[in-house]
């Protein structure tokens, strides 16, 4: 299920530090629309030269690792592969844990490759060879090829030894398309394809990284390039308004939670009984049964458009309802602002819903995702837990950036067992 539908592709589907720890960042920055395109698939044909990896801070200065952001339902930052380091943009997923970038070596008639930085283990004086072949099924799209070793960088963590797939073979265009390069899984070993390691638990064992704990602070102001930040080890308060709502991981696969409700304005009640929740960095869209989500376009008044998006009116946004979701008991609520996409292009404004249907099948199904829609206005925190306290997400309101000068410090997150 890692990924699964995007607008108009979606990808997927505390124990904490001590005082003196640093944190692992990685910066998000946007990527612009191209000029008079109307359709978004097109722009992304365009790939962006990805910024040159930093050296690390020094001291206890947390570590920085750009990341970029599309129409703010693509988010993606670089890594660096190899000796000298190769740069790539990957989508950091939360529904998925493997790490893969496409390959110099990919078949010539693999499309996506074309348009994207390759993987060159010839320039790469660390490369070892493993030869496994794997393949990975995404909700959207396929792809195979081989495993390799080498170093990885990122947020000025160097020198990390993992396991990665060499995309050799990418028959879906939807990857041509893409603004990003490869997938950085940030799921659960268990979802790991040929069960490797997944790049975060790498980082801990190897003693890089102290905690299996990250979180994402989402920019969603279509203003500036700024996209927001992932924080690897721990959380950055400055992104937060306090408290963390933490709910436990119910299956430590995806980061699957349960939500006990949905309500829109004070009318119409989803979710009744209870469901499951998944929070997915890789999905742009909040989904949901079908059912449900056609209800919910009723009470929004989304009007159907193609590939069963729904458009909004403009016009209507100061208006519509709230969309709220029972979480640990604790109602986490929606504007209109939040939930629904706005395009401006060209002098032409146009919006787009933030939901979609989707329906999952038993035994994984029925369930909702959490997707970028809904993490642009939480912060999440994701902690992997320990042999005495089980996986967890922590949630709290994100901070309006141009409200919290000096945003973006060392300060640290401190958390209990």
């Amino acid at each position: 299920m890692s990924s699964l539908l995007l607008w108009p592709l979606l990808l997927t589907l505390l124990t904490m530090e001590p005082s003196g720890a640093a944190l692992v960042r990685v910066e998000l920055r946007r990527a612009h629309l191209q000029q008079g395109i109307p359709n978004p698939l097109r722009a992304w044909a365009e790939s962006t030269e990805p910024s040159r990896l930093g050296p690390p801070p020094k001291g206890d200065n947390p570590f920085l690792v750009p990341l970029s952001k599309f129409m703010n339902v693509q988010y993606f930052g670089e890594i660096g592969l190899g000796t000298p380091p190769q740069n790539f943009s990957v989508v950091f997923d939360t529904g998925s844990s493997n790490l893969w970038v496409p390959s110099k070596r990919c078949h010539f008639f693999s499309v996506p490759c074309w348009f994207h930085h390759r993987y060159d283990p010839k320039a790469s004086s660390s490369f070892r060879p493993n030869g496994t072949k794997f393949a990975i099924q995404y909700g959207t799209g396929r792809l195979s090829g081989i495993l390799s070793e080498d170093k990885l960088n990122i947020g000025g963590i160097s020198n990390a030894s993992v396991t990665f797939g060499e995309a050799l073979w990418e028959p879906s265009l939807v990857f041509a398309f893409a603004s990003f390069d490869g997938i950085f899984g940030l799921g659960f070993p268990t979802l790991a394809v040929d069960r490797v390691p997944p790049p975060l638990d790498v980082l801990v064992e190897q003693g890089l990284l102290e905690k299996p704990i990250f979180s994402f602070y989402l920019n969603r102001d279509f203003a500036g390039a700024d996209g927001g930040e992932l924080v690897l080890g721990g959380a950055d308060p400055a992104h937060y308004i306090p408290p963390l709502t933490f709910v436990p991981v119910t299956v430590p696969a995806y980061w699957q939670i349960h939500m006990e409700r949905v309500k829109v304005g004070t009318g119409l009640t989803l979710c009744a009984q209870g469901c499951a929740a998944i929070v997915d960095t890789g999905t742009s869209l909040i989904t949901g049964p079908s059912e449900e989500i056609r209800a919910l376009h009723r009470a929004i008044g989304g009007l159907p458009w193609l590939a069963g998006e729904h458009f909004i009116l403009c016009s209507k946004i100061p208006t519509l309802p709230p969309v709220s979701f029972l979480l640990g008991g604790v109602w986490f609520n929606l504007t209109a602002q939040d939930y629904v996409i706005q395009i401006s292009q060209g002098g032409f404004r146009f919006c787009l819903s933030g939901f979609h249907a989707l329906d999952m099948p038993p035994p994984a199904g029925p369930l909702w995702i959490l997707g970028d829609v809904f993490l642009g206005a939480y912060v999440a925190v994701f902690d992997r837990g320990s042999t005495s306290s089980g996986a967890r997400v922590g949630l709290a309101r994100a901070r309006v950036p141009e409200a919290e000068p000096g945003g973006g410090g060392t300060a640290q997150a401190q958390f209990s067992d």
